[in-house]
């Protein structure tokens, strides 16, 4: 079976950048893992971290169930993700096991300085394997990509569309934290799908 592998910095973060393309290669069944580095615990700094923790735990299964992909998360501190040497092991071991023919990233032009670090991170990671996966970045916080070059693939997501939102809507904690990327998403989406000519598409560059 086929494995996909898309890198997420927070756990929401895979549904918004890659979600209806998740959603297409699980349908094809195909073995896709979410490999979400941080919950997200600076979400909420008026809760207890354990309550957080908990609760994004949950909306992440939740949300992973509607696309039908497998979900890793891993505890690492937001701000912090470059100064655990632990997670590159962990990342470098799993993709050594899988062998997974694509990996989705984040895309380095990303505002958000834990979207930039897992692009590093994976940076580093693939120069220690010994094989060629096709490598993508996408965006979550950027609407538009200045510096990247690369070519782009387009992912019809028009019979998905629909199930990338449901399962958005599982981060019920982050109600107010994802209104301006679901405005960005669907603005992609649309943008996407008119060099499909389809209805709504995910847009990815290829870095490897």
């Amino acid at each position: 079976m086929e494995t996909i592998l898309v890198l997420s910095a927070h756990s929401d973060d895979f549904v918004l950048g890659a979600g209806g393309t998740i959603a297409n290669y699980t349908n094809e069944k195909k073995n896709v893992i979410a490999f979400v580095f941080s919950y997200g615990e600076l979400s909420h700094p008026w809760l207890k971290e354990d309550v957080v923790i908990k609760m994004r735990t949950e909306e992440t299964y939740e949300a992973a169930k509607i696309l039908k992909n497998k979900v890793i998360l891993n505890n690492l501190k937001e701000g912090h993700f470059l100064e655990n040497k632990e997670i590159q092991l962990s990342l470098l071991k799993l993709i050594q096991k899988e062998k997974p023919t694509k990996i989705f990233t984040h895309s380095a032009e990303d505002p958000h300085p834990d979207h930039k670090a897992v692009n590093k991170i994976t940076l580093e990671v693939l120069k220690q394997l010994n094989y060629k996966p096709e490598v993508y970045i996408y965006s979550v916080w950027n609407s538009v990509s200045f510096k990247t070059q690369q070519p782009s693939l387009y992912v019809d997501i028009t019979k998905n569309f629909t199930k990338k939102l449901k399962s958005l809507k599982k981060f019920k904690s982050q109600k107010i934290h994802i209104a301006y990327p679901v405005f960005l998403l669907i603005y992609r989406a649309i943008k996407a799908g008119i060099k499909l000519r389809k209805r709504f598409g995910e847009q990815f560059y290829r870095i490897q």
